[in-house]
């Protein structure tokens, strides 16, 4: 089975024990707009999307979050080769950015198998963050970012898990090696893209990063604690998510 195959069927699974529902009578923030069309084209998959839209929607419910003005998905079942960062404007709709993202360099070779918010893991974690503030740091500009769900992406400030730019996220070195380089937790981007990412989503941006990791899918209280999640209502390609 291949691995997009394994996490469609994994979620599939979630919804016939129980997410699904969920996922379907959850209120959703007012006033947010996404472009599935534009999302799909770029090769976001429709179910991890299903799934940031229910963390942040769960958020945003719970009072964790105000409603964000971006979204950013990095969907690290895909290989480090492949862009798999996307970056969503949640007031137009808008698809911003699609990106190359690099991960820990204990979390995988060209594919991510292993995720932790252990100190000193040089690991990468999954979950919902926020944006926070920059700073110039051994990394040049980046962006610091605050996990909101413990045991899987809380420590983020503590073990310093910010986004930034870095030489070994490039496309000829991915190509000559077969994966990107790698952080040590990071989001690593490319750094001629960097600041701009990073200055779209600052300061309340969310990010959601996923993996088909059925142990956080089953536990993760924005996933299942919340009482649903987004359901889309389409119009002229758009999903357009209100509280009706």
């Amino acid at each position: 089975m291949s691995r997009k195959n394994f996490a469609t069927t994994l979620f599939t699974l979630l919804v016939c024990i129980g997410a699904g529902p969920l996922l379907a009578r959850t209120p959703i923030p007012a006033g947010i707009t996404l472009d599935r069309t534009a999302a799909a084209s770029a090769g976001v998959s429709a179910d991890v999307l299903n799934l940031a839209l229910s963390a942040l929607t769960c958020g945003v419910a719970s009072g964790e979050l105000a409603t964000p003005p971006t979204l950013t998905l990095i969907d690290y079942s895909l290989p480090s080769t492949q862009p798999r960062l996307w970056v969503f404007d949640l007031r137009s709709g808008r698809m911003l950015f699609k990106e190359l993202v690099a991960h820990g360099r204990n979390t995988g070779e060209n594919l991510a198998t292993r995720f932790s918010d252990a100190m000193n893991s040089h690991q990468s974690s999954l979950g919902l963050f926020v944006t926070s503030d920059t700073y110039v740091g051994n990394n040049g500009y980046s962006l610091r970012l605050d996990g909101l769900e413990p045991g899987v992406n809380a420590r983020a400030r503590e073990r310093a898990i910010v986004m930034h730019g870095a030489p070994y996220v490039d496309v000829k070195l991915a190509e000559t090696q077969g994966r990107l380089g790698r952080s040590w937790g990071c989001p690593a981007l490319r750094e001629a893209v960097a600041r701009d990412v990073i200055n779209t989503i600052r300061g309340g941006g969310v990010i959601f990063s996923y993996y088909p990791d059925a142990h956080w899918l089953k536990t993760s209280r924005f996933l299942n604690g919340c009482g649903g999640a987004a359901t889309p209502r389409l119009g002229s390609g758009q999903a357009v998510l209100s509280t009706s």
